[in-house]
């Protein structure tokens, strides 16, 4: 049985830098060729041996629940014709995932939103998942590669990836020691920092395994940076009174975010999709 079953995903945001489409539909419904970002995210959860799915939503968002149930209209009519096939891949989902929903009523930034999930979690260890971060791993998917991590040391591991200098503003930016090839002991994180203040060009991307103290850390973090309650600063007090790891993963990852990372991703599972379909 695999240690971790659970995974949390954060979906409350707004998604202002895709309107006007983003205005009526949530940013993680936007297709990827025929498929929606969270759907990408669900199916590394899964991978991972992570089955039960939790989603933190806000207004607006029905969209993420309707997709993730059965349309009896549209099975109806579709079924016994060659487009049934297309439906293959979220009915899969549908019966190995369970899937429960709760609201962020403000948006205070992502830890804010992580301890908005501790009702789906509970006092387990759980995978995170930003969907808008598509991971496309080496092998196995970037969650699965994470679990592995938890497995040996047992404590909240971070995904990072080396960025360039001058883009390490976007991020939260960790310093630490190496303790295995690609796995590192943090040392000191920093939400965001100025490039010359950065302790690192290693960045955190939107992948995490938490330990269940997180929630209590979270609840005595003070806002931080932009007035939020920042997951850098839960962490880095994780760090400090426990161990903390960065793992670099294998695989590549796209910022759909951007329009510039949407589009590249769009670019590269077109391509894949070409092989395939030879």
């Amino acid at each position: 049985m695999p240690m971790i079953k659970k995974c949390l995903f954060p979906a409350a945001g707004y998604g202002t830098r895709f309107l006007p489409a983003t205005k009526a539909m949530p940013k993680e419904m936007l297709p990827i060729l025929n498929k929606p970002l969270i759907q990408y995210g669900v199916e590394e959860a899964m991978e991972a041996g992570m089955t039960n799915i939790g989603m933190v939503t806000g207004r607006g968002k029905r969209a993420l629940e309707d997709h993730f149930d059965v349309s009896y209209e549209l099975e109806h009519q579709i079924s016994g014709t060659s487009k049934e096939k297309y439906l293959a891949d979220i009915r899969k989902i549908i019966g190995e995932c369970t899937f429960s929903y709760t609201r962020q009523t403000e948006m205070k930034g992502l830890g804010h939103a992580i301890l908005t999930g501790e009702t789906l979690i509970g006092r387990e260890p759980f995978g995170v998942i930003l969907a808008d971060d598509l991971c496309v791993g080496d092998g196995l998917s970037v969650l699965a590669q994470m679990a592995r991590i938890y497995a040996k040391y047992r404590c909240s591991v971070v995904a990072i990836e080396e960025v360039p200098q001058d883009e390490v503003h976007k991020y939260g930016v960790i310093a630490g020691s190496e303790l295995e090839d690609g796995v590192y002991v943090v040392s000191n994180m920093v939400e965001k920092p100025a490039p010359e203040e950065a302790p690192s060009n290693l960045a955190i991307i939107g992948r995490y395994i938490l330990t269940p103290d997180i929630f209590d850390v979270i609840r005595a973090t003070p806002p931080g940076r932009n007035g939020e309650i920042q997951i850098t600063d839960a962490l880095q007090t994780q760090a400090v009174k426990n161990m903390v790891l960065a793992y670099r993963f294998k695989g590549k990852r796209f910022d759909c975010g951007s329009v510039e990372g949407f589009v590249e991703a769009i670019n590269h599972f077109y391509q894949h999709w070409k092989e395939v379909e030879g």
